[in-house]
């Protein structure tokens, strides 16, 4: 049997990982043999990350975890469910998102409580979660890859371990104690349409589900009361059965409680407050603990049936299972995929904050199909995945993981990225061949802006994912971008979740930019942006298809950023579309742009860095321009956010740009400022991410900031070089590729590097690195070399 060792929370405070490793040759460096015992859950569980702590599988459709409470029935600690310094829970929910902003976040449904005490009022009529609620201390709570367990102060103990679409949970009460478990069915995070539940005794069976969705239906730029999210896209079922028998049943629905019901309906409604407390419904089963105080549950979930729930439990969770005996072979589970990536030579903290990195990007995509191959489709109907198909993969928090974390996907899981781009296609397809640019499970939901499921599979493309139907993919985003579809012109949800994909799209391609008065977007300067880089993206990918006429028709938009680059600002600016520049101007404006300000956006142009100097002046302008994006006025190091004219390591729009030195011609100061941001934004602790980690982005960027590479733009698989905080590194592909990193020390300096043996001038990777496997080497050392990968013919190419 596998040790398990688990992870019990710490200071709450951020712990910098600063101090470096001994130098030493990098092929003798051992690596990590255990990287499962580097994972702290509790890493960015507080400091806005909104990660949480529970039990999940890599890809996990179920995510077993806490719905904590600050005395709100209709709200949270923190977005989706869990923050550290709330030590209050209302249950424990089987779905959550990891990272996801728009409190109070997504899923978090079917919270179960263990509750000591009789139940003689109704739970939903605790509006305040005053009763039907326990706190706990963290010296009580441990976690580690697959595994949760907590003490409750009410006596309680749970201890949960899951498959992937299953879970099961020892709950041992007080001996002698009124012992309960509450299925709060309604009580989704951000409430529910529908709820129900059945009880059978004789079965000692509990059956469920929730109809609900909602994700950022609160949000306040989403369309107030008409925004579009404020629906229900889901229902999920689930399937419990215990142990033992049942002493006491019981109901309730709003306010009425029925002690001996069996069944009941009824949600919540998708508002807030006292707007929705004090609806919903539940049941409860209670156990005699005169002789024996415990309960051991199994559970399935599915999004098509009660039936598939009980099969997915059944299969993945038999009756002899053991939480000890799940736990140990999803933390097999996560090892597995942890190996994928190993290193060695760095510090105790920093391979801590890169482990969890790793597991946190890895969370996601979920997988949605039962294991007969059925799943909940766009459409809100009942699909069977392909032949060939491993799995359906939903949730893409497309605007975000675009940049940095479907890299890392299709890096260490070609398979599952292939999986995840056919199930977008499909989605697509039932959804009016719309690609929606933020999916919750496969249903749109419209957030943010941009078109970004084009540059996510070209860039699978370029990094070798093979196994989706890559050219009707391709026809299907190239349709999205050139033909205007019936919602384009549509303001419902916006600013913030603007029903609309490639909104105005005929004016857009009339003008070449989105004209910010009548866009039907969050900001025209990020909408032509955003759409500049997905057309490049696509354009790419026809080259590589060899479809050299779709190439030519696409590459030029890639240039529409220029349209809205105001040349007598110096800054990216929002233009209406007459022509004239949006009044007020200032670079801490965040008008015409979406979550950041034109002083970060002026930078988002990853594929024509050359482009974007010309238009600063020349190289060393826009590397003077940089300097300031990063340090204060007085030169001081600014990166940490909290201003809008500096870097925000919390938000995406900018998280390429400290690596836009190497195309300037200063590669140098990529090595110092991603360094500066790996000690001081990133930590271990509860508050060790800066901010949301936004489906597992902000991990990979710390991942592939860590290994000292980092991809230079979507669409393409070269990669840039920093400098890694490891001295060894190497990485297998799961299509059996072998990329392999050494470095001479961690410090903070390229002095040269050699690629295969050869010595490299360039600050860049080329793509058959990726594609075919390679070695590079790193001569690192304490001061910059100015000289290395400065020439013309060095910098990273614009394509």
């Amino acid at each position: 049997m596998s040790r398990v060792r688990a992870v019990v929370a710490g200071t709450v405070g951020i712990m910098l990982v600063v101090a470096a490793a001994p130098a030493v040759g990098a092929p003798g460096v051992p690596l990590v043999d255990d990287p499962a015992a580097y994972v702290d859950p509790f890493i960015g569980t507080t400091r806005g990350g909104n990660t949480w702590p529970g039990a999940t599988r890599p890809f996990g459709m179920i995510a077993w975890s806490p719905t904590s409470t600050t005395g709100d029935q209709t709200s949270t600690g923190a977005a989706n469910g869990y923050e550290y310094n709330v030590t209050r829970v209302r249950g424990f929910s089987l779905t959550h998102v990891n990272g996801a902003g728009c409190n109070p976040g997504a899923a978090g449904d079917v919270p179960i409580l263990p509750y000591v005490g009789d139940v003689d009022s109704s739970p939903t009529a605790d509006t305040h979660d005053a009763k039907y609620a326990s706190t706990f201390s963290h010296a009580n709570e441990s976690a580690s890859p697959g595994r949760y367990t907590v003490t409750l102060d009410s006596g309680a103990r749970t201890d949960i371990a899951v498959s992937l679409r299953a879970g099961i949970s020892d709950v041992t009460f007080p001996a002698g104690s009124a012992a309960n478990l509450l299925f709060r069915t309604s009580n989704s995070l951000n409430g529910s349409e529908d709820a129900e539940i059945a009880i059978d005794g004789s079965a000692r069976t509990v059956n469920g589900s929730v109809l609900t969705g909602g994700f950022c239906g609160r949000r306040g730029n989403g369309g107030g009361a008409g925004n579009p999210d404020r629906r229900s896209y889901y229902r999920l079922y689930f399937s419990a059965v215990f142990d033992r028998d049942f002493a006491r049943t019981g109901t309730w629905k709003d306010s009425a409680v029925t002690p001996g019901g069996t069944s009941v309906t009824g949600g919540e409604g998708y508002l807030t407050g006292a707007d929705r407390a004090g609806r919903g419904s539940g049941g409860w089963v209670g156990f005699d603990t005169g002789t024996d105080a415990d309960v051991r549950m199994r559970i399935g979930i599915s999004y098509v049936s009660i039936a598939g729930a009980a099969a997915n439990r059944d299969a993945e969770i038999p009756a002899t299972a053991t939480v000890d005996s799940v736990a140990a072979a999803t933390r097999a589970a996560w090892s597995t995929d942890l190996q994928r990536i190993r290193v060695g030579g760095g510090t105790e903290a920093r391979s801590k904050a890169f482990y969890t990195a790793v597991y946190h990007s890895l969370m996601q995509p979920q997988t949605m199909n039962d294991i007969d191959g059925r799943y909940l489709g766009a459409d809100m109907q009942v699909h069977s995945k392909r032949p060939g198909q491993q799995a359906v993969y939903g949730t893409f928090s497309g605007w975000d993981q675009y940049r940095a974390q479907i890299q890392l996907l299709a890096i260490l899981r070609p398979d599952v990225a292939g999986d995840m781009a056919q199930s977008m296609l499909d989605f697509a397809a039932q959804n009016r061949g719309i690609w929606d640019r933020w999916l919750h499970l496969g249903a749109p939901t419209h957030v943010m802006t941009g078109d970004p499921a084009a540059p996510t599979l070209a860039t699978y493309a370029a990094m070798g994912v093979r196994n989706f139907d890559a050219g009707a993919a391709l026809d299907s985003l190239v349709r999205q971008a050139t033909v205007q579809n019936p919602d384009a012109l549509s303001d419902a949800g916006c600013p913030g979740q603007c029903l609309g994909q490639r909104p105005t799209l005929d004016t857009y391609l009339a003008l070449k930019y989105a004209a910010n008065d009548i866009c039907h977007c969050w900001g025209g300067a990020a909408e032509t942006l955003e759409n500049s880089l997905a057309d490049f993206s696509l354009a790419m990918w026809a080259q590589r298809s060899g479809r050299s006429d779709l190439y030519r028709q696409l590459l030029p938009r890639g240039d529409y950023w220029k349209n809205t680059f105001n040349p007598a600002l110096g800054y990216q600016a929002a233009r209406r579309a007459d022509g004239s520049w949006q009044s007020g101007f200032t670079p801490s404006t965040d008008v015409g742009f979406a979550q950041g300000s034109s002083a970060t956006y002026t930078w988002m142009v990853p594929q024509d860095v050359s482009g974007l100097a010309t238009a600063m002046g020349g190289r060393d302008a826009a590397a003077t321009r940089l300097d300031g994006l990063f340090h204060d006025e007085n030169g001081n190091w600014a990166v940490l956010g909290g201003n809008a004219l500096r870097y925000d390591p919390t938000n995406e729009p900018g998280i390429h740009a400290p690596w836009l030195y190497n195309g300037l011609a200063q590669p140098w100061k990529t090595q110092d400022t991603v360094r500066q941001i790996v000690d001081t934004a990133y930590g271990t602790g509860p508050a060790g991410l800066p901010g949301n980690d936004d489906l597992g982005t902000m991990s990979a960027w710390y991942v592939f900031a860590t290994i000292g590479l980092f991809p230079q733009v979507p669409g393409r698989a070269e990669l840039l070089l920093g400098s890694p905080v490891f001295t060894r590194v190497v990485i297998d592909r799961s299509n059996g590729v072998r990329l392999t990193v050494n470095a001479t020390s961690t410090d903070r300096y390229v002095q040269g590097v050699r690629l295969n043996g050869t010595t490299l001038r360039q600050s860049w990777l080329p793509e058959s690195y990726v594609q075919r496997g390679g070695t590079v080497s790193f001569t690192l050392g304490s001061t910059p070399n100015k000289s290395w990968a400065t020439g013309a013919g060095d910098l990273p190419t614009d394509h």
